[in-house]
């Protein structure tokens, strides 16, 4: 990967060659520009209002109240409180039958250091792309439904695995989303993400006094050392492509008593879910032998996977298209590829796309940084993120619009079923 990362300091005018011809429909997209550089001002000062107030998984009451707020007045139907305590949705439905279009709006900050993930600009992302459609369908009389999901708790959270759960996405032909990240200047990313496993593994051992009879103990402290070291060992052997990382804790530790508990946190990260659950298999065995040489017991408990990001073909040709000859640059080695999302999820139930797009950032101050906290308020990356979001928009309505492109969408996703093995 080139190190070619846009910074503040770049000249943001410098944009990158364009294509010839044009894009499907350009009238289409005429409309979209117009109705997203109408609601520029107001999709800043939303963007800013959710920026400063920041809430953690499950706990966004602000953002889901002037989200609500925003949609209703922009002429939708909103039912709050949709299925989670802060999730909603936004519907709007123009003429009979038709099809539907399915937008994500994020809302969740990070422990400590806000929104260093930049969900404000995801969530005004959706409601740009959600509105621009909406413009569209009225304007040049389309006919079907656009779905804007709020979802809580992407943050560690799950909170669209719990939604698809409950069935918020049974309706939708497919889903569209977007998320920030440093990159080139004025790039769309197409990359897609890895596999997430969670793992809490929890060591139990015996007490006795640390200086008296430490002969009588099983030191439950040890074994989490152990295992911590087994870990890093294994991380010699693993694919450069795979993340295992955690943490340790116990509770009651003293310097004077062996401790009987530990608790540890993994997560176990791959490009595909079937290599996550290989590694996850090694991993296991780390913890295992932790314990036979302690002497504790172990108890691992997995969460929920996060399956990768599967970007449907068709849908990113037709971004990639619509990108390189009206806005910039696609790539796909940036992006989110290194992190995870519970968009995989999503990805692997229905059609869906899930392009990065680039925004300014200082040396080492990408996603999860305070740094990056900074950046996702700048007006440069609130523009770029209206440059996405008219692309996504334009790819939507296609879906709205095109039969036959919505049919190869779907054969799109159903082969790549096949090559999961599904």
């Amino acid at each position: 990967m080139t190190d070619v990362v846009w910074r503040p300091e770049d000249d943001p005018k410098v944009r990158p060659p364009l294509e010839k011809g044009d894009v499907y429909r350009p009238d289409i997209l005429d409309v979209i520009d117009n109705a997203i550089d109408g609601l520029s001002g107001d999709l800043r000062k939303l963007s800013l209002d959710i920026h400063d107030h920041p809430e953690l998984k499950y706990e966004e009451k602000y953002a889901h109240d002037a989200y609500t707020a925003f949609m209703e007045a922009q002429g939708f139907v909103v039912t709050k409180h949709y299925h989670l305590p802060t999730a909603w949705v936004a519907t709007y439905t123009h003429g009979q039958g038709g099809r539907v279009l399915g937008v994500n709006s994020e809302m969740d900050a990070l422990p400590g250091i806000g929104h260093a993930c930049g969900h404000n600009l995801i969530g005004i992302s959706g409601v740009a792309v959600a509105c621009a459609a909406k413009a569209a369908m009225e304007l040049i009389g389309i006919d079907g439904k656009v779905i804007l999901l709020g979802t809580p708790a992407e943050e560690g959270g799950f909170g669209k695995v719990r939604l698809m759960e409950k069935g918020a996405y049974e309706e939708m032909d497919m889903c569209l989303m977007c998320h920030p990240a440093p990159g080139p200047r004025h790039s769309i990313s197409l990359s897609s993400s890895l596999a997430l496993v969670r793992l809490e593994v929890e060591y139990t051992g015996h007490t006795a006094h640390a200086a008296l009879s430490p002969w009588e103990g099983q030191n439950a402290l040890d074994a989490a050392v152990l295992a911590y070291n087994n870990i890093a060992l294994l991380r010699q052997q693993l694919k450069p492509t795979h993340r295992v990382h955690g943490i340790f804790e116990g509770k009651d530790w003293a310097p004077n008593i062996i401790p009987d508990n530990s608790k540890m946190y993994w997560y176990v990260r791959a490009q595909t879910t079937a290599e996550a659950e290989d590694t996850v298999k090694r991993v296991t065995a780390c913890f295992e032998a932790a314990a036979l040489a302690s002497g504790c017991k172990v108890k691992i408990v997995r969460g929920s996977i996060g399956n990768e990001i599967r970007q449907n073909k068709a849908l990113g040709d037709e971004l990639a298209d619509v990108v390189r000859k009206r806005y910039g640059a696609i790539d796909y080695e940036w992006g989110i590829h290194s992190a995870s999302t519970d968009f995989g999820n999503v990805s692997y139930e229905l059609p869906g796309l899930h392009p990065g797009f680039s925004i300014p950032t200082i040396p080492d101050g990408g996603n999860h940084t305070a740094a990056f906290t900074a950046a996702a308020r700048t007006e440069v990356s609130h523009d770029a993120c209206l440059v996405v979001s008219k692309a996504l928009a334009a790819v939507g309505t296609r879906v709205l619009t095109d039969a036959a492109f919505l049919e190869q969408v779907k054969q799109t996703f159903e082969e790549d079923k096949r090559t999961r093995g599904i």
